[in-house]
């Protein structure tokens, strides 16, 4: 039945009409469902979201069908009531039935044989997916639940013995638990054993895995702080981490989009931990934040003389010693940690390198502070920057969203992840600085790049630490900005396969453009120098082609000739007779010179052979350009490809000024990768107008 029905006449109208067209009696007694992945039934409420070409199906009613199967669910044949449970969970997905079904208090008759436990597991499993169901459409509250079907479910994930479907389910149902009221959540989290949820995530069933992890994300969300830290406390004594790290990420099967989700969050809420340092700043009355600052300074320099010293002797070295650490404020250094984000955070990064590897961190120090020619990379102030924009691309902060799936795999390797990531980026940070050879003007510029740096390498999803710093370290500057001018020409859609295609036709009419251009040029003519062996440069002469192409002519000139005409020029030489073109040291007139030529003048040398390659015309060009264009047109002259940088810088310009204008039509149009398929031809052509036939 085609859904244009339903938009013309009253529901029950159309459903007697397909009654009557049937002869079916007690049009009250059916309903129309139409296809939404799953069957649905039509309302007045939703008949407006059908869109005209849905299929309809006739069916009954749904209040006659939630009685049917209250009645079969109760039945004393197992059978019957196996089959009564297993359409329920089907149906149930329909709101307008579950209305039905829950008003003959069916939910609480669900309950009662969860409670009763006395059916089989194909059974049970039916019930609870009916039950989950039911209880999606939010009609019945969670909290009406009783105690003892709230043991009953965690039983059923306590136990190693329980069906898996049955297993799935319940951990479904008692994540819903959890999410919809305090209350509830401590009741889970009394009945629900931590271990053996431990254990799910370990099985090699990725539902059970998946839905583990989503009861476990969701006793972290909805715990209060106290008990959230007791959680992790335990999850940090089972090594979780680890065992999602080796049976879900490194495991064979993809990591499938809840999942990714799922452990998104774990990510989130964890890192989040960091937050109230992030957001706190330096106490300098706090003597433990005092003794970290210092042990900074004593970890890079020698301080063993420093208690014989005098109080304002020693106050001044230390000054001087945090200056060389990078702080701003090197007579109170804590003020350069006041600002949050990163406060303390910073403090706790710095700390952890020079404390985990003082090796490193000595390097680095005392190689830029004892360099004097402004190019120092500051540590302390690259530190405290490099804290912010870890917190930043990290989402260190930032509440869990409920559609985020982007985790990193490498933080569920590391168990300081921060911490580690900081050591290895302040080290990527100095090979950054050098590579760009940035002074202190420089440091937001090089703060970018190493942000850039990071971002790209940790988008790459690396699985290990080792891994990520490998490929951090291989994404130098030089790399950073080659991977900028390819995105930026992507941008530009210059790099679209269309586009490429385009290039390509376009390039025999503008490389003719440039063959004629240099053509002209030799027409022009150029004055050249003689060198003699002395390296005294003396006389004066000037080459042209003749209009006809045919014939170079040159001569020697004199210092304040212009452009000479054709016919002073005494000598020439045939074009049909040249032989070669030869450049830098293949030239004759270099050759003859071997050794004492500057490679400068090597560059600028060129030479025709011609008659029987016994004799050559020696040139050296005033310009790296009258090189290119010189060696360009006598290619062209002898019938051979333009070669020079010049030849190849110019017709990347005209081409992309060709392409531009081209393209000026289709700006903010998205160009396709490839052309769209050409549709296959139809079966005849009885459609197409005969022309011949003379019309009456």
């Amino acid at each position: 039945m085609s859904s244009s029905l339903v938009w013309k006449k009253p529901l029950s109208a159309v459903i007697k009409e397909v009654c009557d067209g049937w002869n079916l009696p007690g049009p009250d007694n059916y309903a129309l469902q139409y296809a939404d992945g799953v069957q649905m039934y039509i309302t007045e409420s939703n008949r407006l979201d059908i869109k005209n070409g849905c299929i309809l199906r006739l069916t009954k009613a749904p209040g006659r069908c939630a009685d049917d199967l209250h009645k079969g669910i109760q039945s004393a044949d197992g059978g019957v009531r196996c089959d009564s449970l297993k359409e329920l969970a089907g149906v149930s997905r329909d709101v307008t039935f579950a209305q039905e079904f829950i008003n003959l208090d069916g939910h609480n008759l669900l309950v009662q044989i969860v409670e009763d436990s006395r059916e089989s597991n194909q059974i049970m499993t039916h019930t609870l997916t009916g039950f989950m169901e039911l209880m999606d459409h939010g009609i019945v509250s969670w909290e009406n639940l009783s105690a003892v079907f709230i043991k009953k479910i965690a039983g059923f994930v306590n136990s190693s013995s329980t069906d898996v479907s049955m297993q799935q389910v319940s951990l479904d149902i008692l994540e819903n638990m959890v999410l919809s009221s305090h209350q509830l959540f401590l009741q889970v989290k009394q009945e629900v054993t931590m271990e053996r949820l431990v254990a799910h995530l370990q099985v090699a069933n990725q539902q059970i895995q998946t839905k583990a992890m989503a009861l476990l994300m969701a006793l972290l969300q909805a715990a209060e702080d106290a008990d959230r830290q007791e959680m992790f406390a335990f999850l940090n004594k089972k090594n979780v981490r680890q065992y999602i790290y080796k049976d879900i990420i490194l495991s064979s099967s993809p990591v499938q989009d809840e999942m990714a989700h799922y452990l998104y969050v774990l990510q989130s809420v964890t890192l989040n931990h960091l937050e109230a340092r992030m957001r706190t700043p330096l106490d300098c009355y706090s003597q433990d934040q005092r003794d970290a600052l210092h042990g900074l300074r004593q970890a890079a320099f020698e301080t063993d003389s420093e208690n014989s010293l005098s109080h304002e002797r020693r106050r001044s070295l230390c000054a001087k010693e945090f200056k060389k650490l990078g702080f701003s404020n090197n007579s109170n250094p804590g003020q350069d940690l006041v600002r949050t984000p990163p406060g303390l955070l910073a403090l706790d990064t710095m700390f952890y390198f020079a404390t985990r590897y003082p090796d490193a961190y000595s390097r680095f120090v005392l190689e830029n502070s004892s360099r004097e020619d402004k190019h120092e990379c500051p540590f302390a102030r690259s530190s405290i920057q490099l804290t912010l924009i870890l917190c930043e691309i990290l989402r260190i902060g930032d509440p869990p969203s409920e559609t985020g799936s982007s985790f990193h795999p490498i933080f569920f390797s590391q168990d300081r992840l921060l911490e580690e990531l900081f050591c290895v980026c302040i080290q990527l940070l100095n090979k950054t600085w050098k590579e760009m050879r940035a002074t202190q003007e420089d440091f937001d510029k090089v703060m970018q790049v190493v942000k850039e740096q990071i971002t790209r390498t940790l988008g790459s999803k690396p699985t290990s630490l080792e891994l990520f710093k490998n490929k951090v370290n291989a994404l130098n500057y030089s790399e950073i900005l080659k991977l900028r001018q390819t995105e930026r020409l992507h941008q530009e859609e210059t790099l679209a396969p269309p586009v490429l295609e385009l290039k390509e036709r376009l390039k025999p009419e503008l490389l003719e453009l440039i063959r004629q251009q240099r053509l002209n040029r030799l027409c022009q003519g150029t004055m050249f120098r003689k060198i003699s062996s002395r390296r005294r440069q003396d006389k004066l002469w000037y080459c042209r082609l003749s209009p006809n192409h045919k014939m170079l002519h040159y001569g020697d000139v004199e210092e304040d000739a212009e452009n000479p005409a054709i016919e002073t020029l005494q000598d020439k030489i045939p074009v049909a007779d040249i032989k070669g073109l030869l450049t830098g040291k293949d030239c004759p007139h270099m050759k003859e010179n071997k050794g004492k030529q500057t490679k400068e003048v090597l560059d600028l040398a060129f030479s025709i052979t011609y008659d029987v390659e016994e004799c050559s015309l020696n040139f050296i060009a005033p310009s790296r350009t009258d090189f290119c264009l010189w060696t360009d047109g006598l290619s062209v002259l002898l019938g051979r490809d333009m070669s020079s940088e010049s030849m190849r810088s110019e017709l990347e310009i005209l081409l992309s000024m060709e392409i531009k204008l081209r393209l000026l039509d289709l700006e903010n149009v998205a160009i396709p990768d490839s052309a769209p398929a050409v549709p296959k031809p139809p079966s005849n052509y009885n459609f197409c107008y005969d022309f011949s036939q003379t019309e009456q």
